[in-house]
């Protein structure tokens, strides 16, 4: 699992849910290369991604409330850009022994 994205698209995915949500965990995985020869994926990567995310600010939120944040800060990116994007948001409570990135 990539903690530290190394592509321009992976960069900007942790930038933006960064300073919407505040997380205490964010992992973005680059899915895009087991992705190849189905649809969507254009050959130039960064297309797929799976975002692993823990903020406060999904406390009281159910998994919907939760999926339209990361949407709403990646809005562009998934107009533009991304093809697929897998998330797997929790709050703080929820995500006891994780550890911090």
């Amino acid at each position: 699992m990539n903690a530290h994205p190394t592509g321009p698209v992976a960069q900007a995915i942790e930038q933006r849910l960064r300073a919407a949500l505040s997380p205490t965990r964010l992992v973005v995985t680059d899915d895009s290369e087991s992705h190849r020869g189905h649809a969507g994926h254009d050959g130039s990567g960064e297309s797929h991604f799976t975002v692993e995310i823990v903020a406060p600010a999904f406390e009281g939120q159910g998994r919907v409330a939760r999926q339209r944040a990361v949407n709403a800060a990646l809005a562009d990116l998934l107009a533009e850009r991304v093809h697929a994007l897998a998330i797997k948001a929790r709050a703080p409570s929820e995500a006891q022994g994780s550890a911090e990135v």
